[in-house]
């Protein structure tokens, strides 16, 4: 076990938010396009069948996914988006990544390169901060549908790498191609889970003091918020400062 940030707790209940206005959806078909580049088939396409399942865990209606996955495929117009990796620090001096699809790269450039430098951040160069980054499947579970001990002993047999707290839920972490292993054996045992996807983890926290930790709370909110942002990854430790909560 190890100390958590606060982020993916925050991402969560801004998710929930942005499923109420329809901007999950937004983000879920462009990942389901981009993944749909690779194979139509989500039996025999990874990263198209955990699109998929985020999609239907959101209720989005099957013929929006099917149109997504053959505009993604070609079979329908409108496929041509753009995937970026953006990379910086925050205040504080807090590695971010920030995953993007864009239909408009050097206006989604210049706007990400905005957010980063008006809270007194820099975006950095290709490969700047990625280092400090491992990429895994990453569930999280609410604490009461489980104690620590069953769902160490439980994710760990079931072939996980790891179990954290991160404050209202745990984190159970797994090597990418084990993350629909991973889910179907939660989905078998009757527990529940808050949310799972593959992100991009730190490998260690940095701690951001209470001067810091708002600006950089605001920059990343500023980022989620940007309608080509698919996801905003953090290895700040906020400790016990409480931005933005």
């Amino acid at each position: 076990m190890s100390g958590h940030s606060k982020w993916a707790t925050i991402k969560h209940k801004k998710a929930a938010l942005d499923a109420k206005r329809g901007k999950m959806f937004t983000r879920l078909i462009k990942e389901i396009v981009i993944a749909a580049r690779s194979g139509g088939d989500p039996d025999g396409n990874p990263r198209l069948r955990t699109a998929v399942l985020a999609a239907k865990a959101v209720s989005m209606p099957a013929d929006n996914i099917k149109r997504a996955i053959m505009r993604g495929t070609g079979e329908l117009e409108g496929g041509q988006i753009d995937e970026i990796m953006f990379e910086g620090y925050g205040p504080g001096g807090a590695a971010i990544l920030v995953s993007v699809a864009t239909d408009n790269r050097n206006r989604t450039v210049a706007e990400i390169r905005h957010a980063f430098s008006k809270q007194g951040g820099n975006m950095g160069e290709v490969g700047s901060v990625a280092w400090m980054f491992d990429r895994k499947s990453q569930i999280l579970i609410e604490k009461e549908k489980a104690t620590e001990d069953q769902l160490m002993e439980f994710a760990l047999e079931a072939g996980a790498d790891d179990v954290r707290d991160e404050g209202e839920n745990w984190e159970v972490l797994s090597a990418p191609e084990l993350h629909h292993q991973i889910l179907e054996a939660f989905g078998k045992a009757g527990i529940e889970t808050v949310s799972a996807e593959i992100a991009m983890i730190p490998k260690n926290l940095v701690a951001v003091d209470a001067k810091h930790a708002g600006s950089l709370m605001k920059m990343m909110e500023t980022m989620e918020e940007h309608d080509d942002v698919q996801n905003v990854w953090t290895n700040a430790d906020f400790g016990d400062a409480e931005p933005g909560e």
